[in-house]
């Protein structure tokens, strides 16, 4: 039986909810260049293009008929039924793992539920989208909120937290991402390191390079929800599937 899971999600566990994700296959975001919209010198040279580049983000979430779907519903799940420790690490920004129950969570690229001031680093819960009004309370003058999004080039959140998780962790599971941006990319082979079974759910084969030591092809809704119920029946790694 495991006693400390680490799950990381990325953006393949969103998009069966409906979200797009941010990156087409030509490297754009949204038709825009990286550095136009996910970058600090971005944001510095163009405010009111990256604010309505994450609104329309925002839009999306809060338009009504985005769901959590099972994925999500199974992993909120694990937390309420596993006895052991457990972290979520999610690559996404957007909420639906809190909406489907999860409260072990760790957002490591940030939140577009919030903003940050940027002088204080406080953050503050929006309840509409971006817009000038949209300032701090910390602050005199009052400092106007940028995206609490990890950019290019900044310090995803959490990284302390997560290394020691990983260090003591005996299941490290990734779900829905490519595994292939660090620092992300590094932990799998933290947790290999540490002696973890390590376990990738995706939609595509397995990589011939990948450092899991199992492979669940499929789609996370469908996945997942076994998985969860195969650890939570004590079940280990290699007969999972």
């Amino acid at each position: 039986m495991y006693q400390q899971i680490v799950i990381l999600t990325g953006a393949g566990i969103s998009a069966e909810s409906g979200l797009r994700t941010f990156r087409d296959q030509d490297g754009l975001w949204e038709e825009h260049k990286i550095e136009e919209v996910a970058t600090p010198e971005g944001y510095a040279s163009n405010p009111l293009l990256v604010e309505r580049f994450y609104n329309d983000r925002w839009k999306q979430f809060h338009n009504g008929s985005i769901e959590p779907n099972a994925g999500h519903v199974a992993l909120a799940k694990l937390e309420q039924e596993f006895d052991g420790k457990l972290l979520v690490v999610t690559q996404n920004i957007d909420d639906l793992h809190e909406r489907a129950g999860s409260r072990r969570l760790l957002h490591m690229h940030g939140e577009l539920s919030k903003g940050r001031c940027p002088r204080s680093q406080q953050t503050f819960i929006l309840r509409e989208a971006f817009g000038p009004e949209h300032t701090c309370t910390c602050c005199i003058p009052a400092q106007r909120l940028r995206p609490h999004v990890v950019w290019f080039g900044e310090m995803p959140f959490g990284l302390d937290r997560i290394q020691h998780a990983l260090d003591t962790c005996d299941l490290f599971i990734a779900i829905g991402t490519s595994g292939t941006v660090y620092p992300a990319a590094g932990f799998v082979d933290t947790a290999n390191h540490h002696g973890a079974q390590t376990v990738e759910v995706n939609l595509m084969p397995a990589d011939r390079h990948s450092q899991f030591q199992y492979h669940l092809e499929g789609r996370a809704s469908e996945v997942v929800p076994k998985l969860v119920d195969d650890i939570l029946n004590g079940k280990i790694v290699n007969n999972i599937g």
